[in-house]
């Protein structure tokens, strides 16, 4: 939402309809988090039971389903049939994303590229939308437009990755949830990829997914990626999309959103 409002403020002094817009991307991702947590059989969620864990799968899909809604009669009031389309776009991506992932649990043949377009259609497709929505309701020029969707892509593909990287090497009562949880749940991630890489015969992932009754092959995987040049490498190729994103921004005009994006 931040990167809608500040999108529009690089052009326009009116943001009232990027408040709305900003508004609508928010509620968009408390929606697709509440279906998240309802397809993942997840009980956490930064530190709180989940609405799919209170109140059962049922009630969760509804309240998720009621909360897409509630965001769509947003996008509608902003009158513009082009981010209405954008944002229809987007639902998709966010649901193909969702299904690519849950048909791929425990399929060891992934490589890096479609873990790149998995986590495009889950996050990074709404890191887009903001700052193209943005852009396009402030009255930015088509090529400033542009960047702002490479800049939501790239920042948004870095996000997700770092996300990825702490259900590793994060601390699990500042995380809000375990570590390790995509790996027992059959989700292979950049640094788990990498791992499978870098030791194709002697694989501990390739060991839980043909055994998923031991734990011991989660611990020993985590090991392994912390003690190895697994997380260096990871952040390598977070820091290539953070400069990409930064570098999409020499377009647009020099001002306190472009210096906070």
């Amino acid at each position: 939402p931040a990167g809608t409002l500040l999108a529009s403020r690089a052009y326009s002094k009116d943001s009232s309809k990027a408040i709305i817009m900003a508004t609508a991307v928010e509620l968009l991702h408390i929606a697709t988090l509440i279906h998240d947590d309802t397809v993942d059989n997840s009980d956490i969620r930064r530190g709180q039971a989940t609405i799919s864990s209170l109140w059962g799968r049922n009630v969760a899909v509804l309240a998720g389903d009621y909360i897409f809604a509630s965001s769509a009669t947003f996008v509608c009031d902003t009158g513009n049939i082009r981010v209405i389309r954008r944002f229809s776009e987007t639902i998709m991506e966010l649901a193909t994303g969702e299904m690519a992932e849950y048909f791929n649990i425990f399929n060891l043949e992934q490589a890096q590229e479609r873990y790149h377009d998995r986590i495009y259609r889950k996050t990074a497709s709404l890191f887009r939308t903001a700052g193209e929505t943005g852009s396009i309701l402030g009255g930015a020029a088509e090529l400033q437009i542009q960047a702002m969707c490479d800049y939501g892509y790239n920042i948004g593909m870095a996000f997700q990755m770092v996300d990825d990287l702490l259900d590793v090497q994060g601390d699990p009562t500042k995380l809000g949830k375990p570590v390790g949880t995509d790996l027992l749940q059959g989700i292979l991630t950049l640094p788990t990829i990498m791992l499978m890489e870098r030791f194709p015969d002697d694989n501990p992932v390739k060991a839980l997914f043909n055994d998923r009754t031991e734990d011991g092959h989660v611990r020993r995987a985590l090991d392994m990626i912390n003690n190895s040049g697994i997380v260096k490498d990871c952040y390598r190729v977070i820091r290539e999309f953070c400069d990409k994103a930064t570098q999409s921004l020499e377009i647009m005009p020099d001002c306190d959103a472009r210096r906070s994006l």
